[in-house]
């Protein structure tokens, strides 16, 4: 039968599910605890198993005293991996409580990253010539022609991933089978890990993906799957490998810290002119070669895929990372005069995917200088980023739709302040107002979020406000609390209690708008996080009169 020319679509009005709210059939297993994470997986004569990293980050293993852990209760084996050193046992807390008797010897790594080293490295780095992005207009001349002028750091911490169900994998490995319960992101980087590690083929192999305990970037990576295959390997029994939150915490892809260097010139009560100069890491650099084999068919010999991978990595090295400069390089603001440059630099400290990734960071840092420059034309900042976004339509409209949900411009008591911010990511657009409170002390209340997003055609409402309502949630953490820092190359973070998250008490009211759309469906579950940062710091200046340029925010900066 012949396909016809045009396919007749529905009118939205006569759509019966799309643009409907509809509940998720997952809901009830996840409230009454039916839900199979892949930390509830059981097999029949499956042993746990615990795993000690190094410290430091480089170090490897000198010696280990085992001679304790192999006496605790339940042990049944203690041998080295190339990442550790593992402990196995008839129950996790028996693992665990063995890995705790272990005494073990690091190696010493020449060169560690520390922080304050990080920073001064920064320092020196954002003087020397970047690699140009973009270059309009002339910003010499622009800035020698102005009214005013203005120049600001601002800085971002690394950030751990922090999900609520620490890494684990769950391995049944035979002589011509291997199966893997695991909760993933990265189905295909799994499956190719397996097969190295085991030299199966790949029909031979199955994944299964359990929900997640929590993603956000950080299941997309396969160390924590490679080490649970090699348990399986030595100890030749289902195995169920559990890493200890403290494990967790230091042995992350942390989201990359940055360095930024701004300048900005306003002239006639317009902005002039635009320079940034952005320092971090490359997270392509080193999460590409693991990519490539797993996109490429899998009957090509393996040489040729780790060829490949090798060769991605270099190319990678060669040119500009976007995930560097997403949100900065292309954003939206009519500014005459523009120059965006990079200049990438590794200090040793793993990084990954982590959720909205560079977006995360540079909307903060845009979104709080365009304030800065609002400031410096004595214009409202919601009705300043109005006149530089003319030919932005669908920014102009989550701009708008937020402002007026949020009643923007209303009198607020004294220490209240009103923040705007605007953004696209993942081919979305948010806008979001923050009404927060500060008190005497510095301390920072975020009183009320008003967020308006456009997705396109909105195909189930309620997720999409669930989505917004999740990023905003984790972004406030990572604001208002969140910080990995390093001394002598170790995190000194370790869990909850000093790497902390939102709390119930500090959840502000959130109210989600969608734009209605027409447009092809896109991201959702990304683009509420980038601007809730900066539409907070960008309050508490309204409230204050503090400009707040490096996260998270301190209460000794408001005091």
């Amino acid at each position: 039968q012949e396909l016809p020319d045009k396919l007749p679509l529905k009118m939205p009005q006569q759509s019966r599910l799309i643009g409907k709210p509809v509940s998720r059939l997952d809901a009830p297993a996840k409230v009454d605890g039916s839900a199979r994470f892949a930390i509830d997986v059981e097999l029949e004569g499956m042993v746990n198993a615990a795993i000690k990293h190094p410290p430091i980050f480089g170090a490897k293993i000198k010696s280990v005293d085992d001679s304790k852990a192999r006496q605790a209760a339940g042990v049944i084996d203690v041998f080295t991996i190339d990442s550790g050193v593992v402990v196995v046992a008839d129950t996790f807390w028996h693992a665990k409580k063995g890995a705790d008797q272990l005494r073990i010897q690091w190696t010493q790594p020449e060169s560690v990253p520390d922080t304050e080293a990080i920073r001064r490295s920064w320092l020196g780095l954002a003087r020397e010539d970047g690699d140009g992005l973009r270059d309009d207009g002339d910003i010499k001349d622009a800035m020698d022609e102005a009214d005013h002028t203005l120049s600001a750091v601002y800085e971002l911490p690394y950030q751990a991933h922090a999900t609520m169900e620490p890494m684990n994998c769950t391995v049944d490995l035979g002589k011509d089978y291997c199966d893997v319960w695991v909760g993933t992101q990265g189905q295909g980087p799994t499956i190719e890990t397996v097969v190295a590690l085991t030299d199966l083929d790949y029909d031979q192999v199955r994944i299964h993906t359990t929900y997640l305990g929590g993603g956000f970037g950080r299941r997309g990576e396969v160390d924590f799957v490679a080490e649970a295959v090699l348990i399986a390997k030595r100890i030749k029994r289902p195995v169920k490998l559990i890493w200890t939150r403290e494990e967790d915490m230091q042995h992350d892809f942390y989201r990359p810290a940055s360095y930024h260097v701004l300048s900005g010139a306003v002239k006639q009560g317009q902005a002039h002119a635009w320079q940034h100069r952005i320092v971090g890491p490359s997270i392509m650099q080193r999460v590409a070669p693991g990519f490539v084999p797993a996109a490429m068919p899998r009957w090509l010999p393996r040489g040729l895929k780790s060829f490949s991978a090798w060769a991605a990595g270099g190319v990678i090295g060669m040119i500009n990372d976007a995930t560097l400069t997403e949100g900065a390089e292309d954003h939206p603001y009519a500014i005459p005069n523009v120059e965006v440059d990079l200049v990438t630099y590794d200090p040793g400290v793993p990084i990954g995917f982590w959720r909205s990734v560079g977006h995360s960071s540079n909307a903060f840092v845009v979104e709080s200088f365009i304030d800065e420059l609002a400031h410096q034309a004595k214009a409202d900042p919601y009705e300043f980023r109005r006149g530089l976004l003319k030919e932005h339509p669908r920014h102009l409209a989550v701009l708008d739709l937020a402002a007026d949900k949020a009643g923007w411009g209303k009198s607020l008591p004294a220490g209240r302040g009103m923040g705007i911010a605007v953004h696209k990511s993942f081919e979305s657009y948010a806008a979001q107002v923050a009404e927060v409170e500060v008190d005497d002390k510095g301390g920072v209340k975020v009183r009320r979020v008003v967020c308006a997003i456009d997705c396109g055609i909105a195909v189930n409402p309620d997720t999409i406000a669930a989505q917004v309502e999740g990023a905003i949630v984790y972004g406030l953490s990572a604001a208002l609390k969140g910080e990995i820092t390093l001394k002598q190359g170790r995190v000194e973070q370790s869990n909850f209690h000093d790497f902390q998250v939102l709390r119930l008490q500090d959840m502000p009211t959130v109210e989600v708008h969608i734009v209605p759309s027409m447009e092809s469906p896109t991201g959702v579950g990304e683009p509420g996080l980038p601007v809730i940062a900066p539409a907070v710091t960008n309050a508490i200046f309204a409230a204050t009169g503090n400009r707040l340029r490096r996260l998270p925010i301190n209460a000794r900066d408001l005091a």
